[in-house]
């Protein structure tokens, strides 16, 4: 990994500032990716902003910044966006600080302002070192996100197209998917989501491999193909479905035959059941039997206490005698054959012979 600090005045990261919604935001005589179109948008308050610039003005140093180095020789910002974002806009008459705005101050001061020398790292390697470094180093400002730390990494064509598509408020995804996705689009939450989909959970293999394709077609064609099959699958929609990991049920089932009808009536029957206590997981559960996504409500300690009383501390399996720590509650007539959670459905066995029983 190779780390260099280096000494750049503000008047060469402004060269060429740019700050549009076609472009994004650009310095450096275009070489700097300040803010990549479709990432964040947030910006600083007034005060935080004009902080920035009374730092500069008084020739107080600000905190150190981080570009990453692409292959092609421009740059990203990888930490220090809003400062930057903050002195350029205020050299581009954006805004003014006590009333004067940058064209009305002295030639003098105007010039202490452009010559302001800020201390910034280049970091350059492969993918793993770059991820290491930046999981590591003391991010200053708004803690990034594990997406947004990959999205340094992986920067290139197909990031850019991904980001339209999953990165923006009000983004397509958000229109077709806002009810059934969690987070939010502006932290990269919902392209984290769809990458972890669509790989199986490797997401950085996956980006890696598609870093320089010229679009994100494919990944934007999956998500819609998702998203129509669980509006078909799952008809009749619920708020518990928002955030359900979707994408791994679509990818073993898509080519299954599924009764939609059948399916809706025994989910309605299943969100009466409180036994049940994870609502939202009766969604896989419906297609893969696993009871795990429900989280069967357990027995509590006053029913414990009593069936290890009328059992006097005999396991009804192996017969032997336990002290009650050492045994576990278990449903005499299984949950999934009509057994619910009651005082009379309740046995205390061992923990070896539950376990045994659990694994059959």
């Amino acid at each position: 990994m190779k780390i260099e600090l280096k000494e750049i005045t503000i008047k060469e990261v402004a060269n060429g500032y740019k700050n549009s919604d076609e472009e994004g935001v650009v310095g450096y005589g275009g070489k700097l990716n300040i803010r990549p179109k479709y990432q964040r948008e947030f910006i600083y308050k007034d005060d935080k902003r004009n902080a920035v610039i009374e730092t500069v003005k008084k020739n107080f140093p600000l905190n150190v910044m981080y570009w990453v180095k692409s292959e092609d020789g421009t740059f990203e910002v990888m930490d220090g966006q809003q400062r930057t974002i903050s002195f350029c806009e205020y050299i581009d008459g954006k805004f003014s600080l006590n009333n004067l705005y940058f064209h009305n101050l002295t030639d003098t001061d105007k010039e202490q302002i452009l010559n302001y020398k800020l201390m910034i790292y280049f970091c350059e390697g492969n993918d793993k070192e770059k991820m290491d470094w930046f999981k590591i180093i003391n991010i200053a400002g708004e803690k990034l996100t594990d997406q947004e730390l990959r999205n340094a990494i992986y920067t290139g064509t197909w990031l850019t197209d991904a980001k339209r598509y999953f990165s923006k408020s009000g983004c397509p995804a958000y229109g077709i998917a806002s009810d059934y996705l969690k987070g939010a689009a502006i932290r990269q939450e919902y392209l984290e989501t769809v990458i972890r989909w669509i790989s199986n959970g490797k997401i950085e293999d996956y980006m890696s491999k598609y870093q320089h394709e010229p679009n994100a077609n494919e990944l934007w064609l999956y998500f819609q193909n998702v998203i129509s099959w669980v509006k078909v699958v799952f008809s009749n929609y619920r708020k518990e479905m928002r955030g359900v990991e979707f994408g791994p049920l679509y990818n073993e089932f898509k080519n299954k035959k599924i009764d939609s009808k059948k399916l809706e009536k025994e989910i309605t029957e299943l969100m009466q059941d409180e036994d049940v206590t994870k609502k939202s997981g009766i969604y896989p559960y419906a297609l893969t039997r696993n009871e795990k996504f429900l989280n069967i409500r357990a027995f509590t300690e006053k029913q414990k206490r009593e069936a290890y009383e009328k059992q006097k501390g005999v396991c009804k399996k192996c017969k032997e005698h336990f002290e009650i720590e050492e045994m576990e509650a278990d449903h005499i007539k299984p949950w999934h054959e009509g057994g619910k959670t009651t005082d009379k459905n309740c046995q205390m066995l061992c923990k070896e012979c539950n376990r045994r029983k659990s694994g059959k």
